[in-house]
């Protein structure tokens, strides 16, 4: 398969721009690689106690809509190549199972990270103290200017 590795961001390289996958032509077919993500994500609901019968429910609920196991099915499934999950159900799935690779890997394809939790705050303190470290070194510059004039 050809799924594309996420990235590992370490923290000398956490503020490094991640870039967009190339644009070639005939590379961008995710439908196999979506229906592989789905059932990566529905296992790991089963593995922490969730069927698919469950999962199904759940959305259901949380979306008001009717969601069944077969169509949950139908996602997962490599060959029908026609049946992959619809946009709006994808992130009540990763709600229900406590996931959020799906999301990571959209990211990471259009040159972005997904940052959750504290991750986001995380983010911010980097941004901020950029911005500090540029105040700081415009202020330097106009002392220098300043002590120069006087």
């Amino acid at each position: 398969m050809n799924r594309h590795p996420r990235q590992n961001y370490l923290p000398n390289d956490f503020f490094l721009a991640p870039k967009p996958i190339a644009q070639t032509a005939g590379s961008m077919d995710y439908r196999q690689i979506v229906s592989v993500m789905v059932g990566q994500m529905l296992e790991s609901a089963h593995a922490a106690g969730l069927d698919r019968y469950e999962v199904a429910a759940r959305a259901s609920r949380l979306t008001g809509q009717h969601i069944s196991k077969a169509m949950l099915d139908g996602y997962t499934a490599p060959s029908r190549q026609t049946f992959n999950i619809p946009l709006w159900i994808a992130p009540v799935l990763q709600v229900v199972c406590g996931c959020s690779e799906l999301a990571e890997w959209q990211a990471e394809n259009i040159g972005g990270q997904l940052l959750l939790g504290a991750d986001t705050l995380d983010a911010e303190i980097g941004r901020m103290e950029r911005q500090r470290i540029g105040a700081n070194k415009r202020l330097r510059a106009l002392r220098n200017l300043s002590e120069r004039s006087a």
